[in-house]
């Protein structure tokens, strides 16, 4: 069973219908693909970095720094006090705020890859976009979320585009943009651990991997879903795959392994990538694995942190890859930059940001154009 579709109005009402976005010729175009924005929410919520919070916002104000020569940036902000702090920080930094646009709307959280706006486009007849809304609550883990879930419906009024609630088997499809990755050709990357894991942060109970399947042709387009085992240690998501492996071209994947067999995360990477040796695309051809060092672990009062350069964020003007104050950082950036010859590979500095247990990615939601 497929959800309604919410056509805005010029009113701001809302037209509904049950055809799904698949069968009206819409699919997730791929991150590398020409942008028209990048979503992102301000940050606010101290627990998140602890003692940290001032920090963050300048490395925020260094990212939009980083987007707006290629692209707007739309900036959620819970009320006039918080986007007037939100543009002293980026006036202090230089940035050219033309670009940058400020949008009200109260948020629990900053992860605006997991609970905002997931786009879909059509390209016939004419060039078009959706958006998708797939239920939102807190990684099955934090109480603090149902301002979250409501990005993608001001989004949608904003810009005037379809809302596509995911709706499967009458219920509300729970999932985060972190975990799903497509290559714009037909093909989403996943993990097992995230989606089917019957005891842990389980986001939609009964739900199969024939009905995820189901669920990502009907509202994402795609062919094809490639399913990963288990997510990198620290992950506070339980598997999201933006941490472990990562489309850069149609064909070709990268993904994080770590040598050190005495770091847990060596088998796991292990066992991933030869599950991606395997791998078949659509046309018969086995994708192109490139290998991404992990940096040396980083722990925050006992608890080890998410850190990965597989969490970079591919814009118009620029890659923004984390970075840890590491050696392999150097290696890092120097592997993207052959990737993507196109547009510079830019390092920002995420020791502090990965404190959220999260880094570029998790924070930032592509709009295509």
């Amino acid at each position: 069973m497929l959800g309604p579709a919410m056509r805005t109005k010029s009113n701001g009402s809302v037209a509904r219908d049950t055809t799904a976005p698949s069968e009206l010729g819409y699919a997730m175009p791929a991150e590398w693909e020409r942008h028209e924005a990048t979503w992102l929410a301000w940050p606010h919520l101290a627990s998140d970095w602890p003692g940290k919070l001032d920090t963050i916002r300048w490395v925020y104000t260094e990212i939009i720094r980083k987007l707006v020569p290629g692209e707007r940036v739309y900036l959620l902000v819970r009320h006039a006090d918080e986007e007037a702090l939100a543009r002293r920080y980026l006036q202090q930094a230089g940035c050219p705020l033309q670009r940058v646009r400020f949008v009200h709307h109260p948020t629990n959280r900053s992860w605006t890859r997991d609970s905002g706006p997931i786009f879909v486009r059509r390209p016939e007849p004419r060039p078009r976009h959706a958006i998708l809304q797939f239920h939102f609550n807190g990684w099955a883990k934090y109480p603090n979320w149902r301002h979250d879930r409501q990005v993608p419906v001001v989004a949608a009024r904003l810009l005037r585009k379809p809302l596509f609630p995911v709706i499967h088997k009458g219920r509300p499809v729970v999932l985060e943009g972190g975990a799903i990755e497509v290559n714009g050709r037909g093909t989403l990357l996943t993990t097992e651990e995230c989606l089917l894991d019957p005891e842990v942060q389980v986001r939609n109970p009964g739900m199969t991997r024939a009905d995820y399947e189901a669920v990502f042709q009907s509202y994402l387009g795609v062919q094809q879903v490639l399913w990963l085992k288990r997510g990198i240690q620290g992950d506070d998501t339980h598997g999201h795959v933006d941490d472990l492996a990562r489309f850069v071209n149609p064909h070709t994947l990268v993904m994080v392994r770590e040598p050190n067999p005495r770091d847990p995360n060596h088998r796991i990477l292990e066992e991933n990538w030869d599950i991606a040796r395997g791998f078949r695309l659509p046309d018969g051809s086995r994708p192109e694995l490139i290998a991404l060092p992990m940096p040396a672990p980083l722990f925050f009062e006992g608890q080890r942190l998410p850190a990965s350069y597989a969490n970079f964020y591919i814009a118009n003007a620029a890659v923004l890859v984390p970075t840890f104050n590491d050696p392999q950082d150097r290696v890092a950036l120097g592997i993207l930059s052959e990737l993507f010859p196109d547009r510079p590979v830019i390092g920002i500095h995420a020791v502090d940001l990965v404190l959220g247990l999260g880094t570029l990615h998790c924070l930032t939601q592509q709009q295509p154009a």
